[in-house]
């Protein structure tokens, strides 16, 4: 047997520790599974750290199983491996189901030992192969250890139960979750949280395509993470947009219970803009979207900007006191018409009021040549329409005296009328003259 040094002992000056490990590591490759644990155990009786023994396996791993050696920054070495071997399919697959138990029955119990995209390979294969349900378990736990740090692309693992209706394995990725959030809270802080979130939301949107994916199954694994995890329900959105396409027969109470999932003050302005035109939204759930757009515009307009640049709020609530700057508003198509309805409207009050103010300034050049152009004729027109007025009320006293009011009048009011009558006369033939 061949003589083996400890990884630890390797001096590659410029090299990882991850790349001496392989290169230490590629003559054991060929030995057998019994063999190799019995080595890996001396290895750990030596004190050699988890990180290097978990790149051994990973190393060990992938020469064997090409299904566990695709991924990000992972290659795939030529090798032996279970595909050459003459032996018939049941065997075969008793020898992958033995080879994935056995790796997970010598994984490091540390955290951050194994890679997590490698433990969802591994627990791909291990589904494929149905292993025990306990190497089962002991993977999904491991994994929700770390599953801030995995991908979609490792997540989305097919459903190999034939009683299940969809393509991807839901309930797996449920229980991840679920096992996730029972953590302790140094565990599952906010930045790994709100990771967690943004991938639950991108595999929804990428589940939520299949025709088969049950209304039930969606509000479980979008519900299973408490609403501070998300700091903004745009994937959320994409995803129940996409599961109502796919899903065109829902019914209005059913795409009510979906919308109940979002909550649109988190929203962004391109989601908001998206939502009040979305035709596959319940009324209410648009009407929700445009009420609370129109708060946010309400509170920018409460906010002002004082001297020194600094928004200050003028009227600040308790649910505003976490806010520092208002967020950039992208208006509807509704509201940019309504908008530009306005404006015309304006323009032409404007042009209106202009017509307006030319005209009466006209007017008012006009009475002031009037008034420089006037003398002796001002007065003029002042006594002469006096003076034909007199002429008039004279010619109406003639007129009565000529018609016959002499009737039941008395000699002195006969003679007060004449008298009456001549006076004016002789003043206008004097005036006159």
């Amino acid at each position: 047997m061949m003589n083996l040094t400890s990884p630890e002992s390797v001096n590659l000056p410029g090299k990882s520790t991850h790349f001496a490990a392989e290169c230490w590591f590629d003559d054991t490759c060929i030995l057998d599974m019994d063999y190799f644990v019995k080595t890996l155990s001396g290895i750990k009786a030596k004190g050699v750290r988890p990180e290097l023994i978990g790149s051994i396996i990973t190393h060990y791993a992938s020469k064997w199983l090409p299904d566990l050696s695709f991924g990000e920054g992972s290659e795939v070495f030529p090798g032996p491996n279970f595909e050459d071997s003459p032996e018939s399919v049941t065997a075969l697959w008793m020898k992958k189901r033995f080879f994935v138990e056995t790796l997970v029955g010598i994984l490091p119990p540390e955290k951050d030992s194994i890679p997590c995209n490698f433990l969802l390979r591994l627990l791909r294969v291990a589904n494929m192969v149905r292993v025990e349900p306990s190497y089962r378990v002991d993977l999904e736990k491991r994994i929700s250890w770390q599953l801030d740090h995995a991908t979609l692309k490792e997540l989305l693992i097919p459903s190999f139960v034939h009683t299940c209706g969809t393509l991807l394995d839901v309930e797996l990725v449920l229980r991840l979750v679920k096992r996730f959030m029972n953590l302790d809270e140094s565990v599952r802080s906010g930045s790994a949280l709100i990771k967690v979130a943004k991938l639950v939301d991108n595999y929804l949107a990428e589940a939520a395509v299949d025709g088969n994916l049950t209304m039930s199954e969606f509000i479980d694994l979008a519900g299973a993470l408490p609403g501070h995890a998300r700091s903004t329900d745009d994937g959320l959105y994409r995803a129940i947009d996409t599961y109502l396409k796919a899903h065109p027969g829902l019914s209005k109470q059913e795409r009510k219970s979906l919308c109940r999932l979002i909550d649109s003050r988190k929203l962004s302005p391109e989601a908001s803009l998206h939502a009040a035109q979305n035709e596959r939204l319940p009324v209410r759930a648009v009407i929700q979207v445009l009420l609370s757009e129109q708060t946010k515009l309400n509170n920018n307009k409460q906010l002002q900007i004082d001297w020194s640049g600094s928004f200050v709020s003028v009227t600040r609530s308790p649910n505003q006191q976490g806010l520092i700057e208002p967020p950039a508003r992208c208006m509807s198509k509704r509201e940019m018409n309504v908008q530009q309805m306005e404006i015309k409207r304006l323009k032409e009050d404007v042009l209106r009021l202009q017509s307006q103010c030319m005209a009466m300034q006209a007017q008012i050049e006009k009475l002031l040549e009037k008034k420089r152009g006037s003398g002796f004729f001002s007065w003029k027109k002042i006594i002469v329409p006096s003076l034909v007025n007199k002429v008039d009320k004279i010619g109406d006293v003639d007129r009565e005296t000529e018609v016959g009011f002499v009737g039941r009048q008395t000699p002195g009011d006969m003679k007060t009328r004449l008298v009456r009558g001549r006076t004016p006369n002789n003043k206008w033939r004097k005036s006159l003259s």
